[in-house]
């Protein structure tokens, strides 16, 4: 396992080097690189000809992390990925793709620093600006029930919740976090948000918007407001598994659209 130090974390990486344009790989909120692959969410395994860059976020999966909300904050993880690709694709322009946490430290990279990107995959973007008042409650009041009545009282709240038709029949997954970590992790993701409208809409890099319906945490407004704001913007909905299926396929036509 390769890692790379950022300040206050060694992220755990993997770089799959075939030639080609450079991509680099984001997940969600509590997810990683190996609970993506269980949910359908590993976009990159349609990829092949790339330099393909996958790291867990720091506090995920086999990073490390402290517990320290600070440290979880969109603009905080934005930073780590420019720090990555200043180490492995230095001067290049990078096809990014990530879905929610992901989609969100991708745009916060994307607007302070637009000529990095080559092109955008963003997937089930998360709540942002109106609705994510109401979500930073909810993440603030997941990490008081993890401290005080443990995971598993949060883990059979959350298997109560519906699911997005597009996932239905995946198999059920934890948090791939250690638990002492969960709270931090879910106070800075409720102190985060997107960057300004106006921001997102000096990102110029030509953007493909994944989305699925009935996902109050992943809500369509979120999706067709980033594709009203960016320049160069399209929309694709998935309301089944079929078309979530067809996700890994979109980002491969995107990297190789826009990466000659």
């Amino acid at each position: 396992m390769s890692t790379f130090a950022v300040p206050g974390a060694e992220l755990a990486l993997e770089l799959s080097d075939e030639g080609g344009h450079p991509v680099v790989q984001l997940h969600g909120l509590t997810s990683s690189r190996s609970r993506d692959r269980v949910l359908d969410l590993d976009l990159g395994r349609g990829l092949s000809g790339t330099r393909l860059l996958r790291y867990d976020a720091r506090g995920h999966g086999r990073s490390t992390g402290r517990a320290e909300p600070a440290d979880y904050e969109w603009p905080r993880l934005a930073d780590d990925l420019l720090r990555l690709l200043d180490r492995y694709f230095p001067g290049e322009q990078v096809h990014g793709v990530g879905p929610s946490m992901g989609t969100a430290t991708l745009l916060h990279a994307a607007v302070r620093e637009p000529d990095r990107f080559s092109s955008l995959t963003l997937l089930v973007p998360p709540t942002a600006w109106a609705t994510r008042v109401a979500k930073g409650d909810d993440y603030r009041a997941a990490a008081q029930v993890i401290e005080q009545q443990g995971l598993e009282v949060f883990l059979e709240a959350g298997r109560l919740a519906p699911v997005p038709p597009a996932t239905e029949g995946l198999p059920e997954t934890q948090p791939d976090v250690d638990v002492s970590l969960l709270p931090a992790l879910f106070r800075g993701a409720g102190a985060s948000d997107l960057p300004p409208a106006d921001a997102i809409g000096r990102v110029a890099a030509p953007t493909t918007i994944l989305a699925w319906v009935d996902d109050p945490a992943h809500p369509l407004s979120t999706a067709e407001a980033l594709a009203d704001l960016l320049p160069s913007a399209t929309l694709e909905v998935a309301a089944t598994r079929a078309d979530l299926e067809t996700w890994p396929a979109i980002l491969a036509a995107d990297v190789a659209h826009h990466g000659t």
